[in-house]
C-alpha cells in the first residue's frame, strides 16, 4: 500500500517538476541584466551582501543548496553559479504562477524578488528587463 501511495505522490509531482525549467537564454538574460555576466565581487546590498554573476545571497545560495562550499566560491564560478540559480528556480518556479508553466519573466521576479517575486509589483520593472533581452 505505501509503495503505491509513493507511486502516486511523485507521479503528480512530475508535471511541476518539468515545468519549472528555465531556459539557457532566460538564464543568460537574468545573468546579463545582473552583472553584465561577470563575476563581480561581493558588495553590500540592502541587508546583505551579492555576489558574482547573479549577484547572489547568502539566503539565496542556501536555498539552491548550497553548492560550491561557499557563497563567495560559488558566485565567481559561472557553472556553479548556473547551476544554483536552475536549483533555485527550479525550488520556487511554480509558487506564483498558478501550476502553469512560468514565462522568462515569471523566472526573472522570482529571482529578483524571491519565491513569491513574481507576485510581487516590487519586481515588475526587473521583469521586464530581462523580458526585453529575451526573445523565447
Amino acid at each position: 500500500m505505501i509503495s503505491k501511495v509513493l507511486i502516486i505522490c511523485t507521479l503528480l509531482l512530475i508535471p511541476l517538476i518539468v515545468k519549472a525549467n528555465i531556459d539557457d537564454q532566460c538564464l543568460a538574460c537574468i545573468c546579463q541584466v545582473e552583472s553584465g555576466c561577470r563575476p563581480l565581487g561581493c558588495t553590500w546590498d540592502v541587508y546583505s551582501n551579492s555576489c558574482g554573476y547573479y549577484q547572489l545571497k547568502q539566503g539565496y545560495w542556501q536555498d539552491c543548496g548550497s553548492p560550491g562550499g561557499s557563497l563567495e566560491a560559488c558566485a565567481a564560478d559561472k557553472s556553479c553559479s548556473d547551476r544554483c540559480v536552475r536549483a533555485y528556480l527550479q525550488r520556487y518556479g511554480t509558487r506564483c504562477t498558478g501550476g502553469r508553466t512560468p514565462s522568462c519573466q515569471d523566472y526573472a521576479r522570482i529571482h529578483n524578488g524571491g519565491p513569491r517575486g513574481c507576485t510581487s509589483s516590487g519586481t515588475l520593472s526587473y521583469g521586464k528587463r530581462v523580458s526585453s533581452c529575451y526573445s523565447g
